[in-house]
C-alpha cells in the first residue's frame, strides 16, 4: 500500500486473540480426531448395540466415547504418519499438521494418549472385551493399514480395512459381554463394504495419489481396473448381507432393505464400469454412505418392530 509519499508498506495479518487462537488449536486437534469418519463408526456401533439387546443410554454413550476415543487416536497417529505426503496434496496440505498449526510429536503423543484413554474408560464402565477389540481395531488401522500396508500394496484398504469394520463387534461385546456370529456377520458386511466405498473416492482423488506415490488400486492397476473391482466387491458385499437373514439373525424387513439396497449399490458400481466418469464414481460414493446407514438402521427396525 502506497503512502501520500508513494513509499509502500506491507499490511500485517492480524494477530488471533488468545480466544480465537485457543479455539483454532481446539478445531485442530479435533480434526486429527477426524470426526467425519467417525460417524460412521459411531452409527455402526450404536446401531449394533440396539439389535443385540436393550442397552441404557448410558452404556450407549460410555461405549461410543470409548470408541471416538480410540478411533480418534488412531486418526491423530495417522496424521503423524502421513504427515510427509499430506504436505504436498492439495486436499490435505492444510491439515494441522503440514499447515504448521499442531507439531508431529504433539499429534503422536495427542493418538496414543487417546488410545490409552480408550482402553481405560471401557474396560472400567463398560467391559475388557469391548476394550480390547477397540484396541485391536486402533492397532489394526495405525500399524496394519497406515504403516505396512498403505504405501505397499493396491490391496491397503482391502487388509486394512478390517479396522474399520470393528465397531460392530465392539457394540455387541459392549452389550452381551461376548461376540457372536451375527456380530461376525456385521463385521464382514462392513468388510466387504469398505472397498467399493473406498475405491470409488479413490477415483476422483488419482492424481493426487500418484503424485506422493501411493499406490492406491486406480494408481497401481489403473482406472478399468478400479472399476472392475468396485463391482466385484458390491456383488460380494450384496450376498453376505444376505448371510445374517438366512442364519435368523434377521426377518422380512432387513431382507427387504438389503435386496432393494444391494441392488441398487450394483446399479451404480455397473453404470461407474460402463460410463467410467467422474460423476458416476461421486454418485456412487455419495450412495455408499446412504447404504450403510440405512442397512444397519434397517436391522434396528428389524429386530424391534
Amino acid at each position: 500500500m502506497a503512502d501520500s509519499s508513494g513509499a509502500t508498506h506491507s499490511i500485517a495479518a492480524p494477530a488471533l486473540s488468545a480466544p480465537s487462537r485457543t479455539r483454532r488449536l481446539l478445531a485442530d486437534y479435533l480434526e486429527l480426531t477426524k470426526p467425519k469418519v467417525q460417524s460412521l463408526l459411531l452409527l455402526t456401533t450404536i446401531t449394533t448395540m440396539l439389535v443385540a439387546g436393550r442397552p441404557s443410554v448410558l452404556l450407549i454413550v460410555l461405549t461410543c466415547f470409548g470408541g471416538y476415543l480410540s478411533a480418534g487416536g488412531a486418526g491423530a497417529v495417522n496424521h503423524w504418519f502421513d504427515r510427509d505426503i499430506d504436505v504436498r496434496m492439495a486436499r490435505t496440505a492444510d491439515r494441522p499438521i503440514p499447515s504448521g498449526r499442531v507439531s508431529g510429536a504433539a499429534a503422536l503423543l495427542f493418538g496414543c494418549t487417546l488410545a490409552a484413554l480408550s482402553f481405560v474408560e471401557l474396560s472400567l464402565t463398560v467391559n475388557v472385551l469391548a476394550a480390547a477389540l477397540s484396541f485391536v481395531g486402533f492397532l489394526g488401522y495405525v500399524l496394519v493399514y497406515t504403516v505396512w500396508l498403505k504405501r505397499r500394496t493396491p490391496q491397503n484398504i482391502v487388509i486394512g480395512g478390517a479396522a474399520g469394520a470393528v465397531p460392530p463387534l465392539v457394540g455387541w461385546a459392549a452389550v452381551t459381554g461376548s461376540v457372536s456370529g451375527v456380530a461376525v456377520l456385521l463385521f464382514f458386511i462392513v468388510f466387504f463394504w469398505t472397498p467399493p466405498h473406498f475405491w470409488s473416492l479413490s477415483l476422483l482423488m488419482k492424481s493426487e495419489y500418484e503424485k506422493v506415490g501411493v499406490p492406491m488400486l486406480p494408481v497401481a492397476r489403473g482406472e478399468k481396473e478400479t472399476r472392475r473391482q468396485i463391482l466385484l466387491y458390491t456383488v460380494l458385499l450384496y450376498a453376505v448381507t444376505q448371510l445374517p437373514f438366512c442364519a435368523g439373525g434377521f426377518g422380512g424387513i432387513y431382507l427387504a432393505a438389503s435386496l432393494l439396497l444391494g441392488l441398487g449399490f450394483i446399479a451404480g458400481a455397473v453404470r461407474l464400469y460402463r460410463r467410467a466418469d467422474r460423476r458416476s464414481a461421486l454418485q456412487l460414493y455419495l450412495f455408499s454412505l446412504a447404504y450403510l446407514a440405512l442397512l444397519f438402521g434397517a436391522m434396528v427396525l428389524d429386530v424391534k418392530l
